[in-house]
């Protein structure tokens, strides 16, 4: 598929007419897999020697961590592509995520204080990574402000893709603290190229398919909210119209 053949997707009648086909079926592997994940991986593996079960928070935690950070990466893209192709599609799937993308953060700083509380003795801490996420929940909130308090959906679409370009900073860092800052409470990442750094294999395996979940889950929210935002422009351009011709 060319560059200008995908183009063709940003046109909204096209993407409500593509999306018809295959969102029933990304919902039905959303489901499959994140049954699949969670089950095997709460009652089908083992206490850690150290964390004892409290481990198995893993399967929601760290998927939800990294779709926090990846649905601001979405939402980036997205709003590039608003401001140099001005297309209306790009900049309403950009909106439709942040809700999504603002819940996977409260999961992940909610699951990451109850697994910590047992292995650090605290709720929270002002570890560089823990900061780093709740300043990016202030701007998915900062984000989904904005597009509700201005009218006009083309100045939003511009101040909001600005804000993300500000807020993906805040996004790196909360995927790559440990890496930045040694010092701090939180683990290294449990998902890595190298088999010494991640989780064992028996912790592993359910959780890709877990992760596999949780990005089919998100797949699925996010087209069906996308396409409720093309319809709710395409009603408030009809209510301006008769307005106007009234």
């Amino acid at each position: 598929m060319g560059l200008s053949s995908l183009w063709t997707y940003a046109n909204p009648k096209k993407f409500i007419e593509t999306t018809d086909k295959f969102l029933p079926w990304v919902t039905i592997l959303a489901v499959v897999c994140l049954s699949t994940g969670l089950i095997w991986g709460f009652f089908f593996t083992p206490d850690d020697y150290r964390q004892g079960s409290t481990v198995k928070i893993i399967y929601i935690h760290v998927p939800a961590a990294m779709m926090a950070v990846n649905i601001w990466a979405m939402m980036l893209v997205t709003s590039l592509v608003w401001i140099v192709r001005r297309h209306h599609v790009s900049a309403l799937a950009a909106r439709a995520a942040a809700p999504i993308g603002a819940v996977m953060t409260v999961i992940a700083l909610l699951t990451g204080a109850i697994w910590g509380q047992p292995m650090w003795g605290t709720w929270w801490a002002w570890d560089p990574r823990l900061t780093s996420f709740l300043i990016l929940f202030l701007f998915y909130l900062g984000y989904i402000a904005l597009w509700s308090a201005i009218e006009n959906d083309d100045t939003a679409a511009d101040l909001t893709a600005i804000l993300c370009l500000v807020g993906s900073v805040f996004a790196i860092l909360s995927r790559y603290a440990v890496n930045f800052w040694n010092q701090g409470l939180h683990q290294g990442a449990s998902l890595s190229l190298d088999k010494e750094e991640h989780v064992a294999d028996v912790f592993y395996y359910p959780l890709l398919v877990s992760i596999a979940g949780f990005v089919l889950l998100f797949i699925a929210l996010v087209l069906l909210r996308t396409r409720t935002e093309i319809r709710a422009r395409r009603m408030r351009v009809l209510l301006a119209r008769e307005r106007l011709g009234g």
